[in-house]
């Protein structure tokens, strides 16, 4: 009975220890997870080297390696102390009030701007003596603290940046930033190589602000604008474009010069076809591409006798050619309708391809009236007064007219021929002898030799015409077609042309007897 105690009080013991020693060994284990997990906190969270630039009047002496990266990341030229403090300004809004009192108080410190983001830093300015000065800037809910990132991911972070950095300074155009009273906090390469263009006594910071341009509010989220700037005794223009970035405006500004060229040159180039169109006498009117009128000359009111205020009121094509049908001023149709598709007609024309017509109106005027197509399909006519060219071709062709018809009522036959041998003209006389005109003198000769018994007459008369210099004889006589004599005579005319011109017996003799005609054919015959 006492063994079976013993041995149960036994196994009670047993059973405790173990349960003690589970319990013990289970704190052990969560303790050894406390310590690593705060062992991994600290991998992430450690101590970090405080921001710190120190200034010997305004050239930096000494800086942490954090400042340092900062001062990089501003500028990759060296940070001096107006240069940083205007970086400073845009996130601490009072600086620039406070700096001013720093040589009574020795001290300053501020608190980050509300709407810059960094409204929990904290900037402390020291005056240190001897010309030296301190600035400070830190975190004072994680004094000495800094997040520790992964080197790839920092790497990350920094190649961008300087892709970014890069892509900025290496622009042409310049960027810049300022805040709402016009101080500039921020520009790249383009802009401060502009600036010490400009600069008289050298670049300092607060950067000069090189164009006018004024900084956004929150009714006008974004500008665009053409700005002058004068540097070195010349004007340059930019094309500006700003938009609105928290509390500050960004501004880029693209170069404009070729632009403003181009512009003023086509301004000069249409001032001077004004000019010239005004003088022409020749009526312009051109359409665009909806057949709207948009330039017109004063020939033009002269010769339509439309108004001007009709003109300027930029009407369509039809409503001009109805105007023009009102004012009697085009050719008066059988009725309106093949008026209108003949007008329809003239615009399709016109706009394929040059297109001529002449007008012949109900006044007696004729006007030739010419279609030409414009790019991005306008299309121009022009109206010219050919009344008195036209009367002018009527009296030449009424004149040649009348010349040809003295020169058939001459009983001599007559031909003229080119200086290259061509065949110009002759009379009836002519082509009832000869059966014909022909195309050169060649061919004439021919028809002379196939239609005559060849003689001395004959041959001097080619002769003659193939010489062609005035040498040998003028004149003689050979035989008719239809048997008998025939006299013939060459004269020289200006141009090299030469008039050829056969005389027949009975016109010879119409004034003399025939015993009379006789020696004289034999004595042109003996001369022969």
């Amino acid at each position: 009975m006492i063994h079976g105690l013993m041995t149960l009080l036994i196994a009670v013991v047993a059973g405790t220890v173990s349960v003690i020693a589970a319990l013990l060994f289970i704190r052990w284990l969560d303790s050894r997870g406390h310590h690593a997990t705060r062992r991994s906190r600290g991998a992430l969270i450690g101590e970090a080297e405080p921001i710190i630039f120190l200034f010997r009047g305004r050239n930096l002496v000494d800086a942490t390696l954090p400042a340092k990266n900062l001062a990089g990341a501003i500028s990759e030229e060296a940070v001096d102390l107006p240069r940083l403090t205007a970086w400073l300004e845009g996130r601490f809004p009072d600086l620039s009030t406070r700096m001013a009192g720093l040589a009574a108080t020795g001290r300053v410190e501020l608190a980050g701007g509300a709407g810059t983001g960094i409204a929990a830093l904290r900037l402390v300015i020291e005056d240190l003596g001897q010309n030296t000065t301190r600035l400070t800037i830190s975190d004072p809910g994680a004094e000495n603290a800094a997040i520790m990132v992964d080197s790839l991911t920092l790497q990350a972070m920094e190649e961008e940046l300087e892709l970014l950095r890069g892509s900025m300074n290496h622009t042409p155009m310049m960027a810049w930033r300022q805040d709402t009273d016009g101080t500039v906090t921020w520009a790249n390469a383009a802009y401060l190589k502009r600036a010490e263009e400009v600069a008289q006594d050298g670049l300092s910071w607060p950067l000069p602000r090189l164009l006018d341009l004024p900084s956004l509010t929150d009714s006008a989220a974004r500008l665009s604008r053409r700005a002058q700037l004068e540097a070195r005794g010349s004007v340059l223009w930019f094309d500006c474009h700003a938009h609105r970035s928290g509390e500050q405006t960004m501004f880029f500004a693209l170069p404009a010069d070729a632009a403003v060229r181009a512009e003023r040159g086509l301004r000069e180039f249409v001032q001077t076809l004004t000019k010239t169109f005004a003088d022409l006498p020749t009526g312009l009117a051109i359409f665009d591409r909806e057949r709207n009128l948009q330039l017109f000359n004063p020939a033009l009111i002269d010769l339509t006798g439309l108004s001007a205020g009709f003109l300027t009121g930029r009407p369509t094509l039809f409503d001009f050619l109805d105007k023009l049908r009102d004012a009697r001023m085009v050719p008066e149709p059988k009725d309106y309708r093949s008026w209108r598709q003949q007008m329809n007609n003239l615009e399709t024309a016109a706009a394929t391809g040059r297109h001529v017509e002449t007008w012949s109106l109900p006044g007696g005027q004729t006007y030739r009236v010419t279609g030409r197509p414009h790019p991005d399909g306008a299309v121009a006519f022009l109206f010219e007064d050919i009344s008195s060219e036209i009367s002018l071709t009527r009296k030449f062709r009424a004149d040649l007219n009348l010349g040809a018809l003295v020169l058939d009522g001459i009983e001599d036959a007559l031909v003229v021929f080119g200086a290259s041998g061509q065949f110009l003209l002759c009379n009836k006389a002519y082509e009832q002898l000869w059966g014909g005109r022909s195309a050169t003198m060649a061919e004439a000769v021919e028809r002379w030799r196939g239609a005559i018994a060849a003689g001395a007459g004959f041959e001097a008369l080619t002769e003659r015409l193939s010489l062609r210099d005035g040498t040998g004889r003028d004149d003689g006589a050979m035989a008719a077609p239809e048997g008998g004599l025939l006299g013939w005579s060459v004269r020289a005319l200006t141009g090299g042309r030469q008039l050829v011109r056969f005389r027949l017996p009975e016109s010879e003799a119409a004034g003399t007897s025939r015993d009379d005609a006789a020696p004289r054919n034999r004595k042109a015959i003996g001369a022969d």
